[in-house]
């Protein structure tokens, strides 16, 4: 009997299975472009929050700093695109004197809602994939071993003579359907699990950054 080799059990598999390991392949390549890309997400939004509340809460000038964050407003994110929203929401209505300092606030804060629920749509996106892929990876991995194993059975019912050798190589391929829908799936759970974790650390700092600046906003409409 050859020796037998991974490489050489997949091509021989069945066209089901090998298609199955072939899917199994692609989802796992997606997780991983998906893992690298969350994750470089994850921190360029931590590192710009720290950034950011290091000059908010430097004693700077809001006006001023309002100025240089708006000058790159189409590129802003995270706290910077969060302050710049609810800070111009503010300035625009407070120049009207006929709107109650309230009114003025609430606007501002429904602005800054705003920008946070887009960020929020933003860190959580592609986060459903990964949760996906971990949670069906391994029944697409288990429907490829159970038609091979079933094929196998399949011809070893034909044999006149069955012995361990010649329905071991079937059963083998089958098996790495089962091993790829694992390899597919452990990282994206890992990954999930990780990611969520961090979107709502960030999420929170978001959350009460609005609370401050909503509190310092509401000084400032009543002077």
């Amino acid at each position: 009997m050859p020796e037998l080799s991974i490489s050489r059990l997949i091509l021989d598999a069945s066209f089901v299975v090998q298609m199955v390991m072939l899917l199994l392949l692609i989802v796992s390549m997606l997780s991983w472009t998906v893992i690298f890309l969350k994750n470089s997400m994850i921190k360029k939004a931590r590192v710009e929050a720290d950034r950011f509340e290091r000059k908010f809460w430097s004693g700077a000038d809001l006006g001023e700093l309002y100025k240089r964050v708006s000058a790159n407003r189409g590129r802003l994110t995270g706290m910077e695109m969060i302050f710049e929203a609810g800070f111009r929401e503010f300035a625009q209505l407070r120049k009207n004197t006929n709107v109650e300092p309230m009114v003025v606030l609430q606007g501002a804060q429904r602005a800054m809602r705003i920008s946070l629920n887009r960020e929020i749509d933003n860190l959580e996106m592609h986060l459903s994939f990964l949760a996906t892929v971990g949670s069906t990876s391994p029944y697409v991995g288990l429907f490829g071993t159970v038609w091979g194993i079933m094929n196998s059975f399949m011809a070893l019912g034909a044999m006149k003579q069955a012995t361990i050798s010649s329905v071991a190589p079937g059963i083998a391929e089958a098996l790495i359907a089962t091993a790829m829908g694992l390899f597919a799936a452990i990282p994206a759970v890992i990954a999930y699990n990780r990611y969520s974790n961090d979107v709502e650390r960030i999420i929170s700092r978001y959350d009460i950054f609005v609370e401050e600046f909503s509190a310092i906003l509401q000084r400032q409409a009543h002077v």
